[in-house]
């Protein structure tokens, strides 16, 4: 079997961490299990895993504040499988930087199925060390431990090495440019770092610059479903959609009152704002 990397499972009671470690095994991945926040941590910092799943209930500190901590350094795909089950908590995790949240017990088709639709979208370092080597600058190395802060100041460097490529913004759109080769977004000039979810959901409105995109539609795109008009999508899901669009709004600087760039349509979904 392929492998597809590796993967963290950190859950602190052990027959749920090892039917976890067990299922991702199955599918593939290489597996590092930690019965603790701290354990889990390191364990990320240490192997720079693809995926981390992590439950909300741990010996220390919870997994809440293990995803806020992951979120310093890493851009692995987070998904919170936890036996806390109600939507505040669903919420909380995805505030903190979680991609999915999946409660206990779960299916095991509904996980590999979750985590099958997030290794379909690129991790933001790769996509960078790609533009990089294309623009003649990149050097070989181990992803570093970096923070957000570290990675955004980065930013214009990588965009003015993709541009000397002669690669140029994707979009630009009243102060805000993305570049999709190297997954960098700036306002007025300035490096904004977001999680692979949040690009992703800013990507789609601005390809469809002007027209209304469903909450149905949004939720579809995550997954890299077909967009199927007029349907509908479980009401957790445009939940979570919510909370991403509400966090996208936080890293842009940006209003729901008086919106530079991300408009709601009230009952219907989102656009952008016209120019």
């Amino acid at each position: 079997m392929v492998t597809r990397g590796m993967a963290v499972v950190v859950d602190g009671d052990g027959r749920s961490r090892e039917a976890l470690e067990e299922l991702l095994v199955q599918s593939g991945f290489e597996v590092v299990a930690a019965a603790s926040g701290a354990e889990g941590v390191a364990a990320v910092r240490k192997h720079d895993p693809v995926l981390v799943t992590l439950e909300v209930g741990l010996p220390d500190f919870d997994g809440i504040e293990a995803s806020r901590r992951i979120r310093t350094f890493s851009h692995a795909y987070v998904v919170m499988v936890s036996a806390l089950a109600s939507e505040a908590d669903a919420l909380l995790g995805l505030e903190a930087g979680a991609d999915d949240y999946l409660a206990k017990p779960f299916r095991p088709r509904e996980l590999r199925a979750r985590i099958a639709a997030l290794l379909r979208r690129p991790r933001r370092h790769a996509m960078v060390e790609a533009a990089q080597c294309a623009a003649g600058h990149f050097v070989a190395k181990p992803y570093s431990a970096e923070t957000p802060a570290a990675a955004a100041s980065a930013t214009p460097q990588l965009a003015a090495a993709a541009s000397a490529a002669g690669v140029g913004w994707d979009f630009e759109h009243r102060g805000l440019a993305l570049m999709d080769g190297t997954r960098t977004v700036t306002v007025d000039g300035r490096a904004v770092d977001l999680t692979r979810t949040q690009f992703d959901l800013l990507r789609a409105l601005l390809q469809n610059r002007g027209a209304v995109l469903t909450r149905a539609d949004l939720a579809r795109y995550l997954r890299n479903e077909p967009a199927v008009p007029g349907s509908a999508v479980a009401a957790r899901d445009e939940r979570v959609l919510e909370v991403h669009m509400g966090n996208l709004r936080k890293r842009l600087g940006d209003s729901s009152r008086s919106p530079r760039w991300v408009q709601t349509v009230r009952g219907v979904g989102y656009r952008m704002t016209m120019q």
